[in-house]
Parts: C-alpha cells; sequence; structure tokens
C-alpha cells in the first residue's frame, strides 16, 4: 500500500518508516496539516495516518476537508488526545479509526491490516485477472493467452492499476500520483511511454484488452465482453 503520515514529530516519523517499509508499504510524509492536505486531495494513497494536532490546519479540520471533497481514502487519525470527546470529534470528522499516543507499533500495524480489509478495492490479492489477463502483482509477471512475459516494477504497478479499475477513465494526473507518488520530479512523457510499453506488452500477451486514449483526460482499460 501507499500510505500518507501526516505528523510534525519527526522521529516519530522515522521510525514508523522502518517498520511500515518492513511490511512493504510505500510512505510519504507531510508534517503540516496544509502539506498533507494538499499530498491526500491528489488521491494518491491507500491510506492516511493523521495526527491532531499539526502546525497550521489541525487533523480534524485535514479529514473534514478531505471527506467534504469526496475522498473515501481510509484515515487512521493519531494523537495524544484521547479524551472521549477527542476521538468522537475525529470520527465524526470522518476519520475511520483512532490510535493514542503513545502507541505500540504491533498496534498501528494491525489497525492498518485492519482497515486494508474493509474497502473491496483495497483487497491484498496477488493475482489479478481481468478479461484474458492474468498480473502476479509480486513477481510483476503478465500472462495472456499468447504467451507470459515479465514487467518491470513501474509498468507492474501501472498495470495493477489499470486492472483494478478496468472501464474507468483515470487522469493523467492521477496515474502520476498513484504509480510515481504526489509532487515526483516526472515529466508527461514519462507516462505516455510506459503506456506505449504496456500496449506492446499486451500485443505480445496475445491479449484482447486495450489501454485507450481518452484525449484530453487520461487513459482507461477497455475489457471486451466474453
Amino acid at each position: 500500500m501507499r500510505i500518507l503520515m501526516v505528523e510534525d514529530d519527526v522521529d516519530l516519523c522515522s521510525a514508523v518508516d522502518i517498520h511500515l517499509k518492513k511490511e512493504g508499504h510505500i510512505v510519504d510524509f507531510a508534517h503540516a496539516g496544509d502539506d498533507g492536505l494538499h499530498f491526500a486531495l491528489q488521491n494518491a494513497y491507500d491510506l492516511i495516518l493523521l495526527d491532531r494536532m499539526l502546525p497550521g490546519l489541525d487533523g480534524v479540520g485535514v479529514v473534514a476537508r478531505l471527506r467534504k471533497e469526496g475522498l473515501t481514502t481510509p484515515v487512521l487519525m493519531i494523537t495524544a488526545l484521547d479524551g472521549i470527546s477527542d476521538r468522537v470529534d475525529g470520527l465524526d470528522a470522518g476519520a475511520d479509526d483512532y490510535l493514542a499516543k503513545p502507541f505500540a507499533t504491533e498496534e498501528l500495524l494491525a489497525r492498518i491490516r485492519a482497515l486494508s480489509r474493509r474497502p473491496v478495492q483495497w483487497e491484498s490479492t496477488r493475482r489479478l485477472t481481468v478479461g484474458d489477463l492474468e498480473l502476479d502483482t509480486e513477481l510483476c509477471a503478465l500472462r495472456g493467452p499468447g504467451s507470459a512475459c515479465s514487467l518491470s516494477k513501474r509498468e507492474g504497478q501501472l498495470l495493477e492499476l489499470f486492472l483494478r479499475n478496468s472501464s474507468q477513465t483515470m487522469t493523467r494526473e492521477l496515474l502520476l500520483a498513484r504509480v510515481w507518488g504526489p509532487d515526483a520530479p516526472v515529466e508527461d512523457g514519462n507516462l505516455d511511454n510506459y503506456i506505449h510499453f504496456l500496449r506492446r506488452r499486451l500485443a505480445a500477451a496475445g491479449s484482447a484488452v486495450k489501454i485507450v486514449t481518452a484525449r484530453g483526460v487520461g487513459y482507461r482499460l477497455e475489457v471486451p465482453p466474453c
């Protein structure tokens, strides 16, 4: 999963980062509420770890704004304020769960696993099958009716995103944010190059599945009816 942690305690971020990376997660950090809001609104994350007491916009304000904008990304609020009214305020604002500081790393990881099991789109399926394609997301191995091939890590991430959102038009901004990360120093041309690579991979695999250009918007994966 790609996780955003919004926390002004840099030492805590460093400690959590080590454990999350051991679990295979990709983690980005923001140390102020306004920065966290900016990153989160790019819809680049599967989960947001959000401190309540932040410089600028506080955590309750951040999650309330995210929900107002229609963002449904699960939010785990982490804070030293553990009174009942504090928890109620956070949950009412739109947080999905609440963890009080100080916390044990094992509990944080358990909360993350619990949240990851809720929405369907979070299913951590290693093998994805869409149409006549099968993608092994861990090995980045693609199999079609004609042949099988290996993908680069970036190709695998991009194709996985298409397979999990087949028939949905995804903007260029969303694709870049989800695969390369928000504010990553990457040019639009890089995305076009990888789309070209994936189209060649699909053709080589003998697949009828196509990546179609939505002119002026982005791309979508089209799966022919059986």
